[in-house]
């Protein structure tokens, strides 16, 4: 792609120059005109009205008032020294307080002089004040500024003299170049016209300098629709190419292994959602195509049991099956139920971990290669190169995110057909997650427990509260339950008061003296994590000390009880795992949510979530919206690389579904653009000029082009 005028150098725009460019590359990593113009402002603030100190009440927003300072003190020294100021517009007298830049302030402000001050005022003990505002000296000949944007900074950049200002100045300067009004539209015509959305240019416009609320309302719909739309277009191209391209085994026949494990040793009555999920399995491995599916449950929700009955119907077929785990102790405990639902049918199943001795290893590698082994139960094991198989035909991966999309692209090596692939999760997704990140995979949902699983209790408790806490354990104890204590640290922290590990474990040694105690956290050797671990999974410990390290991957049905420390410091989907440790057996579990009194209320209204729902979706989605969907970039996930500028996928789950519609419907209505000839059917298919479809290569191509291509491996 040629280069246009938004590929400019950002030290062309006025006020920048070299010196300042340099440092919006460094601090923000703004280098073009591009990079200036889709540095969207995080918030609008209105300064179109002047407010009086004595109309102040409540809970204010961010204003502006306009007056002067009767006087200016430093006041304290050290790390408490700040530069307070009497602050009056003729009403009342509101403090003015600065905590940095005492010197330069001092020296700018003169007494009797009419400034605008701009931020949000506080009242404590019948005081207002404004720490830190925006100040402007008063010019009664200008208009009030109206509604502004308001950028994302950095403390260097502000000591070095890029504030709001200077970016205003700077936008200002490259919108009022002739480029910028000959720029090419980025969306097709008639996506434009369907949805009504402002041009290009408009929309950069009103995005930082809006004149309403309706025309900013629209601008930022365009603007979100559109990094939504060329990322949702990528991946259903990738998926299409990938469906169309990559062969697949074909399983014809649900056989022998099956109808027995089904008809005679399944020790429970399937649940309705675990059938649905099979039989969407199995209509996926008759189609001659590469199955690419994710299998969502929360924890016990039976998805081995699945994964298990999938990877006999590859058996059935004459073909192996492999399962990956991210730990040595998730690949036994999975080998240990697998073998013995497998001895009851006469399928072979093995384990390979690091741990594997190195005859058992030879031997392994036969069987593989031979044949007599049908299912293969390993670590990262199993990507080795000197792992082959006879004839691999299902790899499922459990906990998926744990392994990075270029390790698992060594299992589609191993044959010459890439095997079906089955990726498993008992972190529940968020809907406008999953058809983002996953979104070039299929979609399956196990949303029933098994019955006669009892609900896990989740109680939140205080420090003060400890008590009790302790002797619900003992209780628990005595029963010959076992139990879980989480900490955010593993040692103390002097600067963060929170409970840590290191203490914690012999604070526990004492309060439950007698009681054999493991521990594990993150920075331990694996082999000691290992030997900890299993410790605690053979009842040789009763309790286990850790940090999240043991969020996924450990089974202890015996396990009554998880307390988790500082609960607060933990997000809702973390609590959830954690939660999930226990409540694996017949009996009741709980779930004790330790914290300390002072929360604020948002922070208590969170912790409430996890007493009121059990429900892993509902949280998740809670947790999106208080956290944000956080980093998606990468190859860790889907395998498409996305960065998001201006749309979030916490809170536009609208616009997120509009554009994933307007992907499909371009795509069926031009089927050159993959290649693929195969229409979707849908009714409202877009049919595409050619240069509405350059304007889509040209957005891919730059959007894309330096991601690579894991299509083919997700």
């Amino acid at each position: 792609m040629e280069k246009g005028f938004l590929d400019t150098s950002v030290k062309f725009l006025k006020g920048i120059g070299e010196a300042k460019g340099k440092l919006l590359a460094e601090q923000l990593d703004i280098h073009t005109f591009r990079d200036m113009i889709e540095y969207y402002p995080f918030r609008y603030i209105d300064r179109s009205k002047i407010y009086r100190i004595s109309e102040l009440e409540g809970e204010m927003p961010i204003i502006q008032i306009c007056g002067h300072f009767l006087h200016l003190n430093i006041e304290g020294e050290g790390a408490k020294r700040r530069l307070v100021g009497a602050f009056t517009d003729g009403s009342r007298v509101m403090e003015v307080i600065w905590f940095a830049g005492i010197k330069v302030i001092k020296e700018m402000i003169k007494p009797m002089t009419q400034y605008i001050i701009f931020g949000k005022p506080t009242l404590f003990r019948n005081t207002w004040s404004m720490a830190h505002p925006e100040i402007d000296v008063y010019d009664p000949a200008l208009p009030p500024a109206g509604v502004q944007g308001v950028y994302n900074m950095t403390d260097i950049i502000r000591k070095r003299g890029i504030g709001q200002r200077l970016f205003r100045t700077a936008i200002e300067s490259l919108i009022s170049k002739p480029g910028f009004a000959g720029m090419p539209e980025t969306l097709p015509a008639p996506i434009i016209e369907r949805y009504r959305f402002p041009s290009i240019t408009d929309a950069y416009r009103v995005l930082h300098f809006p004149q309403d609320a309706a025309s900013l309302r629209k601008a930022r719909e365009r603007m979100k629709f559109e990094e939504l739309f060329y990322l949702e277009l990528q991946i259903l191209r990738y998926s299409q190419n990938r469906n169309h391209n990559l062969k697949g085994h074909i399983f014809p026949q649900i056989g022998t292994f099956f109808n027995n494990f089904y008809n005679h040793c399944i020790p429970f009555e399937l649940t309705g959602a675990q059938k649905r999920v099979l039989k969407e399995i199995r209509a996926d491995m008759k189609t001659g195509r590469q199955m690419n599916r994710l299998l969502q449950g929360d924890v016990g929700s039976g998805k081995t049991m699945v994964a298990f009955m999938s990877m006999l119907m590859s058996v059935d077929n004459g073909y192996q099956a492999c399962m990956m785990a991210p730990t040595e102790i998730l690949s036994a405990q999975h080998y240990e139920t697998l073998k013995s639902w497998g001895d009851s049918i006469g399928v072979r199943v093995e384990l390979l971990t690091g741990s594997t001795r190195a005859k058992e290893r030879r031997e392994i590698h036969r069987g593989l290669i031979d044949g007599d082994i049908d299912i293969l139960v390993g670590t990262h094991a199993l990507l080795e190169e000197n792992v082959q198989f006879k004839n691999i035909g299902l790899a499922v991966i459990d906990e998926q995110h744990r392994f990075g999309v270029a390790q698992r692209a060594k299992m589609w090596g191993k044959n010459i057909i890439p095997p079906h692939v089955l990726v498993m999760t008992a972190t529940p997704i968020p809907r406008t997650l999953a058809m983002t990140v996953y979104g070039d995979l299929d979609v399956s949902v196990i949303n029933e427990l098994p019955p006669g699983r009892k609900p896990i209790e989740t109680w939140l408790r205080f420090d003060t509260q400890r008590g009790s806490v302790t002797r619900h354990i003992q209780n628990q104890l005595k029963e010959g339950r076992q139990v879980y204590i989480v900490y955010p640290l593993i040692h103390e922290n002097d600067k963060l008061n929170l409970r840590s590990l290191e203490v914690g474990l012999e604070q526990v040694r004492e309060t439950y003296p007698g009681v054999e105690v493991s521990f594990v956290h993150g920075k331990m050797k694996p082999a000691e994590k290992e030997y900890q671990m299993q410790k605690f999974v053979d009842g040789r410990s009763r309790i286990m000390v850790a940090t999240t390290v043991i969020e996924v991957g450990v089974n202890v049905p015996n396990a009554s009880v998880m307390v988790i420390e500082n609960a607060e410091r933990f997000g809702l989907s973390q609590l959830h795992q954690l939660r999930g440790r226990v409540g694996r057996g017949a009996d009741r579990s709980w779930c004790i949510l330790m914290t300390h009194e002072k929360l604020a209320a948002p922070t208590k209204k969170r912790l409430n979530i996890m007493t009121e729902t059990s429900d892993g979706f509902l949280i998740s989605e809670a947790d999106m919206k208080l956290r944000g969907p956080g980093d998606m970039e990468g190859t860790q996930q889907s395998g498409i690389a996305f960065n998001l500028k201006i749309a979030n996928l916490a809170t536009d789950g609208q616009i997120v579904q509009m554009a994933r519609d307007a992907a499909e419907d371009v795509l069926a209505g031009n089927p050159q653009i993959t290649g693929v000839e195969e229409g979707s059917g849908l009714k409202s298919a877009l049919k595409l000029e050619l240069p509405d479809l350059q304007i889509l290569a040209d957005q891919l191509k730059r959007r894309f082009e330096k991601k690579i291509d894991w299509s083919f491996i997700s």
